[in-house]
């Protein structure tokens, strides 16, 4: 069954190909949903799946790409699922 998940992530985010990064794992984990830059310098993705995976892609989100310097994360299984069809980078 298939979950719903919402993640904020603070610190360096942005600038770092972090976003680029997160389409790249959630398309090798079968994951859909989107990330996009917010005004305050963090990044949110909506992200849905599989619970594992899930729960995988967001043990990745915790360092992120090489460059990034993840300072904090907020979470939050929803169970309104949005069957989004790809993963996709918001502008």
């Amino acid at each position: 069954m298939n979950k719903h998940l919402i993640i904020k992530i603070y610190g360096l985010v942005q600038g770092v190909l972090f976003r680029t990064s997160a389409k790249n794992k959630a398309k090798e984990l079968g994951l859909k949903g989107y990330i996009q830059n917010l005004e305050d310098g963090s990044l949110i993705i909506e992200i849905e799946g599989e619970e594992d995976k899930l729960n995988y892609f967001l043990g990745w989100c915790r360092d992120g790409p090489p460059w990034a310097k993840v300072e904090r994360i907020e979470y939050d299984f929803d169970n309104e699922v949005k069957h989004y069809r790809d993963f996709i980078i918001k502008k």
